[in-house]
């Protein structure tokens, strides 16, 4: 559940990036602080070591002001990829209200791709998250290189999953707000009614989205 400060006027959601090492998960962090025009938008932290670019997280603070006066704050994280780095993961997790999980289109990595989204599965339970419920994203990244999974094949291996599904090349920004918007409109739904976002916020889910992307196409 998000995170309500009455007193202090300010909602925050977080929102973390999830995925195999390597995946583009920084790099999408990276394009959505260049890209997003929120109202407020803060520094883009990242902590790299020898064997995974992120050993502990990304923070990349967004916000805005809603109709009503509140505060709404995102902050998106992304975790290492490293088996290693377990522990990490589960903490970064730890309250998420979103999931964006970044696949590796190359065929090579399909197998890490399938232990990552069962590893994020077993995570989430860990810290008492069903992923039946939270909203999720999967956004298949590295679309430019050679010897990919086709479009069809994945549609094919997520047929009858329930999240939405986005195609990418995080380093050229494409599929970047796409992904984060669909990300956004999931957390509308999900906590809308219950955070009263609408009816007294004045946030339908169109403008929602739009508040946190800063319009940014």
């Amino acid at each position: 559940m998000p995170e309500l400060e009455r007193d202090a006027g300010r909602l925050t959601f977080k929102l973390v990036y999830y995925g195999p090492a390597q995946g583009g998960k920084t790099t999408n962090l990276m394009q959505l602080h260049d890209r997003v025009g929120a109202e407020m938008k803060g520094e883009l932290m990242t902590l790299e070591t020898q064997h995974d670019r992120t050993l502990f997280f990304d923070l990349l603070p967004l916000g805005f002001r809603a109709p009503s006066g509140l505060t709404i704050r995102f902050r998106l994280f992304t975790v290492p990829g490293q088996v290693a780095h377990d522990g990490t993961r589960k903490a970064v997790l730890s309250r998420a209200d979103g999931v964006v999980f970044v696949a590796d289109s190359q065929r090579t990595e399909s197998i890490n791709n399938g232990e990552s989204f069962q590893n994020l599965a077993e995570n989430l339970g860990r810290v008492g998250l069903d992923i039946d419920r939270l909203p999720l994203v999967v956004q298949f990244n590295k679309r430019d290189l050679p010897a990919i999974l086709s479009e069809d094949e994945v549609r094919e291996r997520y047929e009858g999953a329930p999240w939405p599904l986005v195609f990418a090349t995080a380093i050229r920004g494409e599929g970047v707000l796409q992904t984060f918007s669909a990300l956004l409109s999931g957390v509308w739904r999900a906590y809308a009614q219950e955070l009263e976002l609408d009816r007294t916020h004045g946030l339908s889910e169109a403008s929602f989205v739009a508040a946190a992307t800063g319009g940014a196409e």
